[in-house]
């Protein structure tokens, strides 16, 4: 056994890890990630750089690439970081970061980064998501929800609580410690706070309430529901202020990104969109430095309300059910474009490389007559029906197709 309760093992099978990312770290393509990044944050039209996250990792394992050998709980989890990192640079799988919107990183780093959120102790808001979950594939992550109604009023909404925020420093030190040993001459270990939150007060608030309800409630009750999300808002930023003080914060608000959405706002006109969600939500993204609004919900007609209600914006993200023409007329060269291609491309039952070229052809070519700046986003893939290689050859699609943009 090695010092620290790592076994000799363990600490060999990371120290091996920790060289390959070392080496992948320094190559030009790496170095190419970033710069590419730079422009398109710089709203430069660049070639489009290509993120795939939310990956069905359950079905990718190929000749034991994702098989963990590591047996120590923290060494498996960095582990299994480590070895998806390793395994998207083998198959070309974008740019190596885990989830871009989380991330104030352009590429990857040759870094093992420590993150204090995983010692973060928050109560929540009080309230706990009741619900009922159908699945499919019992190794799938992905399912489906039914939820359980708890805010029907008024009176309902003083069951959401100010959350608390606890910080395990002694743990996290602990950890951090054994970490340095570990890769002590094959990569740095740093602490990293958080970058950014997802801030969907609308995803919640529907597990809440139900979804027909409440919409319903934004014509029948607007006040109710304009109370309801302004309670919602101001926990958010109660929490904010709790991680500031702690200093779990990679930096301060300012420096980083503010990321969100309204997913349950599908179907909403852009002005109940402004009046219900993007007024309230304004003092959350009145605090960072830049912006990225946008998820599941179309918004290629509602760029004039995002303009005009959230400061700072950069970056819109814009669904696989878009009127992709009408995006790129309305977002232009103003905004960085990060479109979501559909991922049910890789579920279909007959697998055809040349639909996704054509289709992905034809729209990056529309993309560029309006001088958009583009980013790739393929993410909340439910499955590839166990057949990675469909991902794969996606990737080298449109890796391919970008190469083209300019």
């Amino acid at each position: 056994m090695a010092c620290s309760g790592i076994p000799a093992g363990d600490k060999d099978v990371l120290r091996d890890l920790g060289r390959q990312i070392a080496e992948i770290a320094a190559s030009p393509v790496n170095e190419k990630h970033a710069e590419l990044q730079r422009g398109v944050n710089n709203l430069e039209m660049v070639k489009p750089p290509v993120y795939i996250y939310e990956i069905p990792w359950h079905e990718m394992n190929v000749g034991d690439e994702l098989t963990l050998r590591t047996r120590h709980p923290l060494c498996q989890k960095y582990e299994e970081r480590l070895r998806r990192l390793i395994y998207k640079w083998r198959h070309g799988l974008g740019v190596l970061v885990d989830d871009p919107r989380f991330s104030n990183c352009l590429s990857l780093e040759p870094v093992v980064e420590h993150p204090l959120q995983d010692y973060v102790a928050d109560t929540g808001f009080g309230i706990s998501i009741k619900e009922d979950i159908i699945r499919v594939d019992e190794r799938n992550p992905v399912v489906s929800h039914r939820y359980r109604v708890q805010i029907k009023c008024e009176e309902d909404i003083e069951k959401i609580l100010m959350p608390e925020v606890l910080f395990d420093d002694e743990s996290s030190e602990e950890d951090f410690e054994m970490l340095c040993e570990v890769f002590d001459g094959v990569l740095p270990v740093e602490k990293r706070g958080v970058s950014t939150f997802w801030f969907a007060p609308w995803d919640l608030i529907v597990m809440l309430t139900g979804v027909k309800e409440v919409l319903i409630d934004m014509f029948r009750r607007p006040s109710y529901v304009h109370r309801l999300i302004e309670k919602m808002v101001d926990v958010w930023l109660y929490r904010l202020g709790k991680y500031e003080k702690l200093g779990l914060l990679r930096d301060t608000p300012m420096r980083l990104w503010g990321v969100g959405a309204a997913q349950a706002f599908a179907a909403v006109s852009p002005a109940m969109h402004e009046e219900f969600a993007l007024k309230h939500e304004k003092r959350w993204y009145e605090k960072w430095g830049f912006n990225y609004y946008g998820c599941c919900e179309p918004l290629h007609h509602k760029v004039e309300v995002l303009r005009r209600n959230i400061p700072r914006l950069r970056r819109i993200s814009m669904s696989p059910f878009i009127d992709f023409d009408k995006a790129v007329e309305n977002v232009r060269d103003e905004f960085i474009f990060a479109w979501k291609p559909n991922p049910s491309v890789l579920a279909e039952s007959n697998w055809d490389p040349e639909v996704v070229r054509r289709d992905m052809e034809r729209k990056l070519d529309k993309a560029r007559r309006f001088k958009c700046v583009m980013e790739i986003h393929m993410k909340d893939i439910s499955t590839v029906r166990y057949q990675p290689q469909r991902l794969w050859e996606w990737a080298r699609i449109a890796t391919e197709v970008a190469e083209k943009y300019v």
